[in-house]
């Protein structure tokens, strides 16, 4: 694993695991680190020029979530791609995410649908720039913001740790024809669902956006390749 993280900056004020954690999460997520892959604590730790502590304490909770495989005594690795734990992951992220838009559909108003729809047009110019990190940031904030709707103040934090194992997918799955244009235009139907008032029917849109990711991701699961 070579890895370049002289740009990162830490605030020294704030605990440093919280800070190190996100950080060497989205390169597994991304794929800067493979499946696989050896995670060099002491390399990072000197690139950011911190003791080994934080950096162990971020990625123990990173094994907390199977995206790293610590073993005794041997190398700690990234997480290989298993595809039984990501259909479990999808089925936990489908069960939540329904809850989440039929309790939301409750609370619906006009400040929130500006809001949804502020975030699905950033994420549409992330998809025409071809910049996709960027939309699959856009993505997440979009179902956050119906997370945090919903009036369950623990429920995307929820989401965000059952959903792991499928975000490493989405990275591969974006750049296909077609993907990212069938997700904005699910996203709308959501916001339709969501602006009936009707928990049945925002719940439903949801389902059918997540089957619909589901689909897509399957077929990269049973491709070649997988990690």
């Amino acid at each position: 694993m070579v890895l370049d993280l002289s740009s990162q900056r830490l605030d020294r004020s704030r605990p440093l695991r919280e800070q190190i954690y996100p950080m060497v999460r989205s390169l597994i997520l991304t794929g800067a680190i493979k499946p696989g892959e050896v995670i060099d604590e002491k390399a990072i730790a000197a690139q950011l020029h911190v003791s080994r502590t934080p950096v162990r304490e971020a990625v123990k909770r990173l094994s907390d979530e199977h995206l790293v495989e610590v073993v005794a005594q041997s190398a700690t690795r990234a997480a290989k791609m298993d595809r039984s734990a990501i259909e479990e992951a999808f089925l936990i992220r489908r069960a939540l995410e329904m809850e989440s838009a039929a309790q939301a559909a409750g609370h619906m108003s006009q400040e929130h649908a500006d809001h949804l729809h502020d975030i699905l047009a950033r994420h549409e110019r992330a998809v025409e720039r071809r910049q996709f990190v960027e939309a699959i940031a856009q993505d997440d904030a979009f179902h956050r913001a119906i997370a945090d709707m919903s009036g369950l103040p623990r429920l995307w934090s929820m989401i965000e740790i059952s959903k792991a194992q499928l975000d490493r997918c989405r990275h591969l799955m974006l750049p296909r024809a077609g993907q990212a244009e069938a997700t904005l235009e699910q996203h709308r139907e959501i916001i339709r669902g969501l602006n009936s008032r009707d928990p049945a029917k925002a719940a439903a849109a949801m389902k059918a956006h997540l089957d619909a990711a589901w689909k897509s991701t399957a077929a990269v699961l049973d491709g070649p390749g997988l990690g």
